[in-house]
């Protein structure tokens, strides 16, 4: 893999760990994980996992690795394989976790406002941290019940999550380096309530065509987000480029 933005030795393999850091200043960082086609493309038949590649899965571990609360879609979670078991800690960084205060690995936050979930998959049962639901006060009672049964849950308003509230609420505990791996439908929610920082997005070297969703679906983005180019890597025809909305926070390298 090699640095094209900021320009650095060619050479050199760069630290993903140093070129990802979470700026040490922020209370609350919200960035995001995506992957698009050439052709914009967010998913392929279906998925993302079509979309992707040996140094895009490498790049997710990194990025998993320094998070507190990695934050999914309900629907993300039943078409992406989130309901397998948990991936064990990685040494590597156990040492930069422990001295940034952290748990031993990222707990996982599941949005959902119907609470049409498997609280009997690996996601839950098998959790290191506790798995946390993302829900509305008008949920199911049943299901509810079932979601405080398989780990902490955080009540954001009533019909529709209320994604700023969930966030400051998670920000509020202590675990303020977030991560959303999407889908598009929750991006589009947290982009809307103007809580996205970043957006690490990946472009798969390959044309997709047909009918598949963009990175954000929903409602329109009025006025438009503008974003800032900070890093750019490349590897095997992938880019990994990294956007910020806030320039005057920006992370320092």
């Amino acid at each position: 893999m090699r640095q094209l933005i900021p320009r650095t030795s060619r050479d050199a393999e760069p630290d993903l760990a140093a070129v990802y850091a979470y700026p040490g200043h922020a209370r609350r960082w919200m960035r995001a994980n995506m992957v698009a086609s050439v052709d914009g493309a967010a998913q392929a038949d279906g998925k993302s996992g079509g979309l992707s590649g040996s140094a895009d899965k490498r790049v997710m571990s990194v990025l998993r690795a320094l998070a507190d609360v990695i934050v999914v879609g309900a629907s993300t979670v039943r078409v992406e394989g989130y309901d397998k078991p948990p991936s064990p800690p990685r040494p590597q960084f156990a040492a930069l976790r422990a001295e940034a205060g952290q748990t031993e690995v990222a707990s996982y936050a599941v949005v959902s406002a119907s609470l049409d979930l498997d609280f009997d998959s690996p996601r839950y049962t098998e959790a290191r941290i506790p798995t946390i639901t993302i829900t509305v006060a008008d949920a199911p009672t049943d299901r509810l019940a079932a979601a405080r049964a398989a780990g902490e849950v955080i009540i954001a308003g009533e019909g529709r999550v209320d994604m700023a509230l969930a966030l400051d609420t998670i920000a509020g505990s202590g675990r303020g380096r977030l991560l959303c791996e999407g889908g598009p439908h929750l991006l589009s929610a947290i982009a809307h309530a103007s809580y996205l920082d970043e957006l690490c997005l990946t472009l798969s070297p390959q044309l997709r065509g047909g009918e598949a969703f963009r990175l954000l679906e929903g409602v329109k983005l009025d006025p438009a987000v503008p974003v800032t180019l900070h890093t750019l890597l490349v590897e095997e025809g992938f880019l990994f480029a990294r956007y910020l909305t806030a320039p005057e926070q920006q992370p320092q390298q």
